[in-house]
């Protein structure tokens, strides 16, 4: 269940802290990710060499390493960076993107779950139910199955890993295991957007780092994605604008506007 006051009070601390996320994510998605962060209040820096990841996590408030396209350095870089967050007590947020497709990036998903022991893990229905071992078909990226069918899989991530885990879809569910909450605001337009998901998990990092309790954390800010999704696509003709209006909205969020808007 959601707390509409604690959603509106970390929208509010997000602003003032400006919390500085360190994202080691794709190469698609870079602009649209650090566009997200500044819209929303958040602080956002791009770094993936291996000899600076180090130094730069250690004044970060949150970590966020997305998957989507590797190679072998990048994947280096994110496990340092994951276990010198983990040292520091500093959040990371773990983008399996496309887990399942390719035995490199099942090895890999596997690699950077134990090492940096994710806080939250975000992903698609397909994704959570590969990274949970059950058999499931992928298309590159995008999710062959609906949210609600990997639920269960969730759960048992969540309680295997000790991560909060997140499915993203029509519907959102956010688990630690036994809690479940779910939000249902969205916009059918949000995957049309290159990114929207990569979007999503930089989210998580900004709310993680303002915000210790990562179920708590996780929810608000998939509360955030699915209500600026909705006012986004009501002023968009198409992707295009979406992607604009998606920004726009972000950077017009107050605390009212999500009371208003929220689906329970």
């Amino acid at each position: 269940m959601i707390n509409i006051d604690k959603l509106g009070k970390d929208l509010d601390l997000v602003r003032e802290k400006s919390p500085l996320v360190h994202n080691i994510t794709n190469l698609v998605v870079m602009n649209n990710t650090a566009n997200a962060l500044l819209s929303i209040g958040a602080s956002p820096v791009m770094a993936h060499a291996l000899e600076e990841v180090e130094d730069m996590v250690s004044i970060a408030s949150a970590l966020v390493i997305n998957m989507g396209t590797l190679s072998e350095k990048w994947v280096e870089a994110m496990l340092v960076a994951g276990f010198a967050a983990k040292k520091l007590n500093i959040p990371v947020v773990f983008d399996p993107v496309g887990v399942g497709a390719t035995p490199y990036r099942n090895k890999t998903a596997e690699h950077i779950i134990d090492q940096c022991k994710p806080t939250i893990i975000r992903g698609n229905a397909s994704e959570i139910m590969a990274l949970a071992n059950e058999k499931v078909s992928t298309k590159g990226v995008d999710s062959t199955a609906e949210s609600n069918a990997a639920l269960e899989a969730a759960r048992r991530l969540a309680t295997q890993t000790g991560s909060v885990v997140v499915i993203s879809g029509v519907e959102d569910y956010i688990t630690d295991g036994q809690t479940v909450n779910t939000i249902k605001n969205g916009s059918l337009l949000m995957p049309k957007v290159t990114g929207m998901g990569c979007t999503a998990s930089a989210m998580v990092g900004a709310f993680a780092g303002i915000n210790p309790d990562a179920i708590e954390a996780a929810t608000h800010a998939m509360a955030v994605m699915g209500i600026t999704g909705e006012l986004a696509a009501a002023k968009s003709e198409g992707p295009g604008s979406m992607q604009m209006n998606f920004l726009d909205q972000l950077y017009k969020l107050t605390p009212e506007i999500l009371a208003q808007n929220i689906t329970l």
